[in-house]
């Protein structure tokens, strides 16, 4: 069997990520971590517990983030990110399953690299080849 590729973190957009994080610490408990323009005002929301390197405890359970709402962006909608452990692999394997990749990876520090596709569906997700080697569970 060859090697499944798991889901990492998702994302949604926000249109006032104080109002967002406010409700989602009331209606789930989660907690956030506003960033910065640096980090294009990104919001890294903990769905679970996690350890001191940010890893998640509870085997099956991913944390996620929330980006600001920008009108010039395709697709704003929820979506997941898949975990690879090499992204330029990950893309070619995207392309030759008819998918298109969007742009070119970008790296975001403290993380890894990242870029966003389309599938086969017109659904957008993205791919994360983090700094750290990936767990197999």
């Amino acid at each position: 069997m060859e090697k499944m590729n798991p889901v990492v973190h998702f994302e949604m957009p926000a249109e006032d990520r104080n109002r967002m994080a406010v409700f989602y610490a009331k209606a789930f408990g989660w907690e956030t971590k506003m960033f910065g323009e640096d980090m294009g005002n990104y919001t890294v929301v903990h769905t679970t517990e996690t350890d001191e390197d940010g890893m998640i405890k509870k085997p099956g359970a991913i944390n996620g983030g929330f980006y600001p709402k920008n009108d010039e962006m395709p697709d704003q909608c929820p979506s997941l990110v898949i975990g690879v452990e090499d992204i330029r692999e990950a893309m070619d394997r995207i392309i030759n399953a008819g998918g298109k990749i969007l742009g070119e990876p970008m790296e975001i520090p403290g993380y890894g690299h990242y870029v966003s596709f389309y599938d086969t569906e017109g659904n957008r997700s993205s791919l994360m080849q983090p700094f750290t080697k990936m767990q197999s569970s």
